[in-house]
């Protein structure tokens, strides 16, 4: 299972120390998600060998209007590994859902709306959508409330039209994390079953390994490869591990 977090400068602890927790809690990857304009600088590569967990390179792009984040998507979908779109304005949510290049949509829920509409162009374009965990988590009274009751609309929104999604507790450091036994409990409380908590961390880890597969210098399109077969190469999609 995978975690998708913001680290230093875009959050407050460094990628180190994330990558750190996240290996302690039992994930086996952690997507780095900061937005375009606050990259991590770390070495990936170190961060991974040291502490014995995968780190994807990602990015959540950010915009004030659809037309930016079109040119910033289309500037990251070559560089990175997991391109998400920092949603929650209804405009941007429209765009995300629209774009087969992009991965995530992130925290749909925070500020805007999510219909049936948008649902059904993010299954047809395979764009998932995110479970935020972070408001229920985070705040209290009304806007708790308020955060619940929205993830139960996204949630029978998602699975009316088989729309793909992702779980997050999007955090900007190492406190914010939560092991996965956690967020399934807390799942349970707000009407999410066991499995649907742990398919949404494994999707990160699923969405990155197909990236990089494409990416690879193999890859010519989906189920058509170069060089010499191998075994499993007629599957374009990968297997359900964490």
């Amino acid at each position: 299972m995978y975690e998708s977090v913001h680290a230093r400068p875009d959050g407050e602890s460094t990628l180190a120390r994330q990558a750190l927790t996240a290996a302690e809690y039992g994930y086996s990857g952690v997507v780095v998600r900061n937005h375009g304009d606050r990259p991590c600088e770390a070495d990936y590569d170190e961060i991974a060998e040291t502490y014995g967990i995968d780190v994807v390179d990602g990015v959540e792009v950010r915009a004030d209007d659809p037309s930016r984040a079109s040119g910033f998507v289309g500037s990251y979908r070559e560089e990175k590994t997991v391109v998400s779109v920092h949603g929650g304005d209804t405009r941007l949510n429209r765009f995300a859902v629209e774009q087969a290049a992009v991965d995530v949509l992130a925290h749909p829920m925070d500020g805007g709306d999510f219909n049936h509409v948008l649902a059904k162009e993010a299954a047809r374009n395979g764009v998932r959508v995110e479970f935020s965990l972070a408001r229920v988590l985070r705040e209290q009274g009304g806007t708790r409330v308020r955060a619940i009751q929205d993830l139960r609309k996204l949630r029978e929104l998602v699975e009316t039209y088989d729309v793909p999604y992702v779980v997050s507790v999007d955090p900007t450091t190492h406190l914010h994390l939560r092991a996965p036994r956690d967020l399934r409990a807390v799942g349970e409380v707000i009407g999410f079953s066991d499995e649907q908590i742990a398919q949404g961390l494994r999707e990160w880890g699923r969405v990155a390994e197909r990236n990089r597969e494409r990416q690879s210098d193999r890859y010519v399109e989906p189920g058509v490869r170069l060089g010499a077969y191998e075994p499993g190469d007629e599957n374009d999609q990968p297997s359900d591990t964490e």
